[in-house]
């Protein structure tokens, strides 16, 4: 770690501590050249994979184009923002565990549905509605059976 008032490059560790509910560490160190002290922290950088589309296109993961698509299904329904919360972060583990670089958009709109149908069945038909393109009721109606079963 450099200094940020000398620029020397050896600093030692005086303090470490836990912050942020255990997701990060923050450290008090000090320059060994001109004894100044500072503070650092640290997190993990998790990286998510890439998201191969149904028509080949890769694109970086974006979380703000899932949540979106949650909160859509879910609007208007009697489920709490920690819930939403949770299961937001249960699927990024999930994508995270597979320890692939690349991923299908399909497995994420897969684990989406698993979530929703957890936390709300309306949000789960509507989501599948609009990920599935239902054409018709018929759909519709197979779709609520096999949630039933």
């Amino acid at each position: 770690m450099h200094c940020p008032f000398c620029s020397e490059n050896d600093t030692k560790v005086i303090d470490s501590r836990l912050v942020a509910d255990g997701h990060q560490v923050r450290r008090r160190r000090q320059c060994l050249a001109c004894h100044e002290r500072f503070t650092t922290f640290e997190s993990a950088e998790l990286v998510m994979p890439k998201v191969v589309k149904s028509n080949g296109n890769r694109e970086p993961f974006n979380e703000d184009k899932m949540i979106g698509g949650i909160q859509r299904a879910l609007e208007k329904r009697p489920v709490s923002a920690d819930s939403i919360e949770l299961s937001i972060s249960m699927i990024k583990s999930r994508l995270r565990a597979t320890g692939e670089r690349e991923v299908e958009s399909a497995m994420i709109g897969n684990l989406v549905m698993e979530q929703l149908k957890e936390l709300d069945k309306v949000a789960y038909i509507r989501f599948a509605s609009v990920y599935r393109s239902f054409e018709d009721i018929r759909e519709f109606g197979e779709e609520i059976a096999r949630l039933e079963d």
